[in-house]
């Protein structure tokens, strides 16, 4: 059994920056895609970032382009999201995801483990 848990939210000023971390645990995930997603108040989940099993390969969406990265540790069983220059609409519950290939995907069907997720909050 796969168990994924993310870390790193809180509450942070616009313009601030976050680091979240996915650990998993249960099995080895280097031969998998990881995502990560979000679901704002109100909102459907929707994809922020993926990576493919090695890590060279990634896809953003639009709204994160250029401030939000993401990047794995296959030894460690982890995966990163740096975000940057975070913005009140960045406010979010995110949830990091396996998905069932090894390269990348950006849409929740294509994910087969997930996490609890972590609040993040960026205040104006």
């Amino acid at each position: 059994q796969v168990q994924l848990v993310e870390s790193g939210g809180g509450l942070v000023q616009a313009g601030g920056s976050l680091r979240l971390s996915c650990a998993a645990s249960g099995r080895t995930l280097s031969n998998r895609g990881m995502g990560w997603f979000r679901q704002g108040p109100g909102k459907e989940r929707e994809f922020v970032a993926g990576i493919n099993w090695s890590g060279g390969s990634t896809s953003y969406a639009d709204v994160v382009k250029g401030r939000f990265t993401i990047s794995r540790d296959n030894a460690k069983n982890t995966v990163y999201l740096q975000m940057t220059n975070l913005k009140p609409e960045d406010t979010a519950v995110y949830y990091c995801a396996v998905s069932y290939t090894p390269g990348v995907l950006t849409t929740p069907s294509g994910y087969e483990h997930w996490g609890q997720g972590t609040q993040v909050t960026v205040s104006s």
